[in-house]
């Protein structure tokens, strides 16, 4: 959502004529650090880490203790996603609709650190749960098909897979129903996953590691996102964006703790704790795989038989849907978001219960949430396991995806008015 201020003591627009008026060079990327955290809100922290304990304990009753490292990573994630604001949905939303890329280059710095350490680990075949593996999924049609879904709802539906875990721990209720919707989406792909897999022809699946090696692929992801972040400061030049907008923040060292970090080390941070989740736990980081799990959980417990279907007869499926929940490794990592987002709001005085959500935002939240649920199962991830970790795995389809998406995005921008929202503009103070 797009949101115009100006500072004390100018008139209303001023600052916006101003910077229509600087050269591209001239205008930042960021706007003023001008708003202080609110002061920690303990009681939330104390329900936080009571939280956090008992979820830690539960894991480790049912499941190794990878996993309960798992389920920390997933704590650690939720923790730095909240205090670093870090966009996806914004991200390019801002960059279609005004040509603001400074999310996006942080998504660069974030995608070349992690192919970095992902080269490192894939390519010594060893982590703690046994030998690690990527994320690798074919190019076809369900890839292209899913990832325009996925673009179009999260800008619907206000927020990513990831997003959507770190806002519903930070008290955004609205986000609640997104989540919902995901669920709901994500069973509708499991009710027709015969179809995409077997109906539909599968393309081939490209790994820039096994063609050119782990030097070479790494070699051409940092050439890539170079590419990327000099075509958004060009873009930034030739559309003069309005500045995004900084979340109130903590001062000194207590910024660590109250936030809000430096986009860029968010990214940084996310790209570690990413190849320390492929390094625990054999495999990088995915989230939507979960929301399937839990819409089948549900629906057996009421007397579905979910083993039946195809989607569940899948060995690596049919092992999820037999076991427990926290046996899961990405619900593990889901519920640790937030819970981590929780106390990290928490800390910074940000945790906020939306009491009243207007029908318009409720009704693009759920849809929004079906198409990204629906989609990311189509295209064998989302912003996370397709975009982040499939990039970082060297596999082409996660480059697919960010192109196929991005185009979501325009869609998506052009239906968020009919659900009450609005989109960045030129002449906004901040977006």
């Amino acid at each position: 959502m797009s949101i115009t201020k100006d500072p004390p003591g100018r008139s209303p627009g001023s600052l916006a004529r101003a910077l229509r008026e600087l050269p591209g060079s001239g205008r930042t990327a960021f706007g003023p650090q001008d708003r202080a955290a609110a002061p920690p809100q303990w009681r939330v922290v104390a329900v936080g880490l009571v939280l956090a304990v008992l979820f830690l304990v539960g894991v480790g009753t049912v499941a190794p203790a990878t996993m309960v490292g798992t389920a920390a990573l997933g704590l650690a994630l939720g923790f730095t996603l909240f205090h670093s604001r870090f966009g996806f949905t914004s991200g390019w939303r801002q960059l279609v609709a005004v040509g603001q890329g400074a999310a996006i280059r942080a998504h660069m710095v974030m995608l070349a650190t992690a192919s970095v350490l992902f080269a490192v680990i894939l390519s010594s075949g060893f982590a703690l749960a046994g030998e690690p593996k990527g994320f690798t999924n074919p190019i076809g049609i369900g890839l292209v098909v899913g990832a325009f879904l996925f673009g179009v709802g999260m800008q619907v539906g206000g927020s990513c897979a990831s997003g959507t875990l770190f806002a519903v721990g930070s008290g955004q209720s609205a986000i609640v129903l997104t989540l919902l919707g995901f669920i709901v989406g994500s069973m509708f792909a499991v009710f027709t996953h015969t179809f995409w897999t077997q109906t539909v022809p599968q393309g081939p699946s490209v790994n820039l590691a096994q063609v050119l090696g782990y030097p070479g692929a790494v070699a051409v992801t940092l050439l890539v996102t170079a590419a990327i972040t000099a075509v958004t400061w060009v873009v930034a030049r030739r559309r003069t964006p309005p500045p995004v907008e900084r979340p109130p923040s903590a001062r000194g060292v207590a910024r660590v703790l109250r936030g809000s970090w430096p986009m860029w080390v968010g990214a940084v941070v996310l790209a570690v704790l990413n190849a320390a989740v492929l390094f625990v736990s054999a495999a990088p980081w995915g989230v939507t795989s979960a929301f399937a799990l839990w819409g089948s959980k549900v629906l057996q417990a009421v007397g579905f038989d979910m083993a039946g279907l195809a989607y569940w007869q899948v060995p690596a499926n049919a092992r999820s849907l037999a076991a427990p929940v926290l046996a899961d490794r990405i619900s593990n990592l889901d519920v640790g978001i937030m819970i981590g987002a929780l106390v990290a709001s928490a800390v910074g005085g940000a945790f906020v219960l939306h009491k009243r959500i207007p029908w318009k935002l409720a009704l693009g939240a759920v849809l929004g949430g079906i198409a990204m649920g629906y989609g990311a199962r189509l295209a064998g991830g989302c912003n996370i396991g397709a975009y982040f970790s499939g990039i970082a795995s060297f596999s082409l389809h996660g480059w697919i995806w960010a192109v196929v998406a991005l185009g979501g995005t325009w869609v998506g921008l052009r239906l968020r008015p009919v659900f009450g929202l609005t989109n960045p503009k030129p002449a906004d103070s901040l977006c």
